[in-house]
């Protein structure tokens, strides 16, 4: 069984037997440029990442948002940020390409990995959707914080996630630490980078695991 995986921003796993079907990696990192990498010309060495674009697919021709919400709506559907909605940040300025939300017209990348038999899942930043209206409430019972959830991971393709909703926020108490559709506190000693990260290698193994039992 293979798998598909998105790292610190999505992870997806492939459940279909066909040989052909590779096990898949992408990591999304903000605000890298395109020759920080050694594989791309870097003067700083990347050896491990230069092994991953060495076994795997590297991009000689590609776009690039100068933002981070609109380069994830791009990766995640394929089309120009325009396209998906999210031609700019998370408002709404009343046009169709600037909605700051994923439109329902698109088809994500997990969405489409599924029909092939592929598992999703994700970890890390969505931000591709609105979030909550009260940051210091997430976790109210007494209040209805969140808007609707029909943009979220789990309703966009993937099988699992562990993240943020939204995009900024403390690395120790991120105000909108999410795991799958509910809202959770950070634990004890909590640090972002190494949560999203953990949870990304966790899901890998959880379905190797679930592989072998099958």
């Amino acid at each position: 069984m293979k798998y598909f995986t998105l790292v610190l921003f999505c992870i997806i796993h492939l459940s279909a037997s066909a040989i052909e079907n590779p096990n898949i990696i992408i990591i999304l990192a903000d605000d890298m440029g395109y020759s920080d990498l050694g594989c791309y010309g870097g003067e700083i060495s990347t050896p491990n990442l230069d092994k991953l674009a060495g076994r795997g697919v590297k991009f000689t021709q590609f776009y690039n948002a100068a933002r981070c919400c609109p380069t994830r709506a791009s990766l995640l559907t394929g089309l120009y940020p325009h396209q998906a909605g999210v031609g700019s940040m998370m408002s709404d300025q009343g046009v169709p390409s600037y909605r700051g939300d994923i439109s329902s017209q698109c088809v994500t990348i997990a969405e489409v990995l599924k029909l092939s038999g592929y598992r999703t899942y994700m970890s890390g930043k969505w931000h591709v959707t609105k979030h909550v209206d009260r940051w210091r409430t997430w976790l109210s019972e007494d209040e209805k914080i969140y808007t609707s959830k029909h943009n979220w991971p789990l309703q966009r393709g993937f099988d699992e996630f562990f993240g943020t909703i939204h995009g900024a926020g403390s690395y120790y108490n991120p105000s909108t630490l999410t795991r799958n559709n509910t809202p959770v506190n950070p634990e004890e000693g909590f640090y972002y980078t190494d949560a999203i990260s953990e949870h990304a290698v966790k899901f890998i193994r959880q379905h190797v695991d679930e592989d072998k039992t099958d």
